[in-house]
């Protein structure tokens, strides 16, 4: 299944102008750096280590270890599907754009509100997480009960510094990214290795891929299981950011895709060590649930390598969270501004304002920090909304995900590849992914815990089919008349864009 590439160098900025586009962005980016901020994103530490009492709640040990490994399978497949695409539209738009171009402007409608819901959820989920465990690291070191209101706290003065960060340029989010690639690697390697050679009894094989835990309340045990595979599904989340910095990255058309793809399996391997690492050092499954820091993983430091080493261990996850969310809040700005780029939000033309000293859209950052902020508010009420909100980042992203590929093979013989190409795989590979994706969204509306009640239900999907709605209505309002992507470019152009020369 190897992938055709092209031979020769394309020149990113006529590739750009072939779809219509005039390039405003910096291209300051590698293929390093665009592996990099999808690896970023996905960032196991993040995602693995803030729903892991998710997990041992919902399904335990055996869910998480195989649940990782079958999501972990079909987001590869599909992550390949979409990278094909994406090396035929490397544009900021990503999804969207592609969804126009193949499908027109109603499925683009749809997709890119699909996209920047997904994409603000991400950054809400990642650093409302990272505040969870500052608090946790506060609580070790001060003695600190940990509050909502401290939390979120917490979380708007995270949201502030990546909304600062992201206003310097992409040369410094670059930066950022490669020190994040090896903090992940690093991290994982010291707390597995630390947990392992620590002496303490350690849990066995078949508890760590087969002991079944079930606290949520229902009695159907695949039911659960469904819902436990929200944990994998949230972290194999936001490698799309691969295909937001392509008008940012040199040899867009290989590079963008390499980073999806490379970003997914290197996460994929990775997770799966960090997951069966910390399974097997668990000392006391019900503790570990309860613990007073709010955080499981904390626990599982403490009871293993005593409280000292485990505020250290906790200030690397903490780390690793912290460069997360700052790799998301930058690809959702650059979805929000090639969005407002096509008149497709209300006030479009402030969020499409690129600052001119470093060629960055800085409207766009704080539009995306904001929203993020609002929609972690129930928080505040609600003692499940913050799995709401990581559910509303995989049913948000993960369609629109599914709807550039599902129009790809729609269009058949019309679709013209780019210099990066599954091939013959490319059609069967993607049916499997639209159904993959069609279950998955459906199993992540359901309710995730019993009784239901008001403060239980899953919101999710209500906040999907409001959302839905909010952008039928302003498609029938606004976007009918002002929304409309660029024509394609000139013969030459276009031809550059196939995997030609210029």
């Amino acid at each position: 299944m190897s992938p055709r590439r092209a031979p020769v160098q394309i020149n990113d900025e006529a590739a750009l102008r072939a779809q219509g586009i005039t390039p405003e962005l910096a291209r300051r980016m590698g293929g390093f750096g665009n592996f990099a901020i999808s690896f970023s994103v996905i960032c196991i530490l993040a995602g693995g280590m803030t729903l892991f009492g998710f997990g041992l709640n919902t399904g335990g040990p055996v869910v998480m270890m195989w649940g990782w490994v079958a999501i972990g399978f079909f987001t590869l497949l599909l992550g390949l599907c979409l990278a094909e695409v994406t090396s035929a539209y490397p544009t900021s738009g990503a999804l969207f754009f592609m969804a126009d171009r193949l499908g027109g402007p109603r499925w683009a409608w749809v997709t890119g509100w699909l996209n920047l819901l997904g994409l603000i959820g991400a950054i809400c989920g990642i650093d409302y997480g990272a505040a969870l465990f500052v608090g946790a690291f506060a609580n070790l070191q001060w003695g600190l009960v940990p509050t909502v209101w401290t939390t979120f706290g917490t979380f708007a003065v995270i949201l502030l510094l990546h909304g600062l960060l992201n206003s310097f340029g992409v040369r410094l989010v670059n930066v950022l990214n490669s020190i994040s690639v090896w903090w992940q690697v690093f991290g994982v390697l010291l707390i597995v290795g630390m947990l392992t050679l620590a002496p303490a009894e350690h849990q066995s094989a078949e508890f760590v891929f087969g002991h079944f835990n079930n606290g949520t309340g229902f009695t159907n045990p695949l039911y659960v299981a469904a819902l436990g595979c929200l944990l994998a599904a949230y972290t194999f989340c936001g490698y799309d950011a691969s295909s937001h910095l392509s008008e940012e990255t040199t040899q867009a058309q290989t590079a963008a895709p390499k980073g999806i793809v490379r970003a997914i399996a290197w996460s994929w391997a990775a997770g799966f060590v960090l997951l069966a690492g910390m399974l097997f050092a668990i000392q006391d499954y019900d503790g570990t649930l309860g613990t007073s820091t709010g955080v499981p993983p904390a626990q599982i430091f403490i009871d293993v390598l005593g409280t000292g080493v485990a505020k250290g261990l906790l200030l690397v996850v903490i780390g690793a969270q912290f460069f997360c969310g700052n790799a998301e809040t930058a690809a959702a700005s650059r979805m929000a501004y090639a969005f407002s780029r096509d008149k497709a939000l209300p006030f479009s033309s402030t969020w499409r304002r690129v600052s001119h000293r470093t060629r960055t859209p800085i409207p766009a950052v704080w539009l995306c920090v904001g929203a993020a902020l609002v929609l972690a508010v129930p928080s505040l009420y609600s003692p499940t909304a913050y799995a709401a909100v990581t559910a509303i980042n995989v049913i948000g992203i993960t369609p629109a995900y599914a709807i550039p590929v599902y129009l790809r093979l729609r269009a058949g013989d019309r679709f013209q590849p780019g210099p990066w190409s599954l091939g013959r795989w490319s059609k069967p590979l993607g049916w499997i992914s639209v159904v993959y994706v069609t279950v998955l969204t459906v199993v992540f509306c359901l309710p995730q815990a019993s009784p239901i009640t008001v403060e239980s239900f899953n919101y999710a999907g209500v906040t999907l089919i409001a959302v839905l709605l909010l952008a039928w209505v302003m498609w029938i309002t606004q976007g009918k008349r002002n929304y409309k992507i660029p024509p394609l470019g000139s013969e030459a152009e276009n031809h550059a864009l196939a995997g030609g020369v210029i």
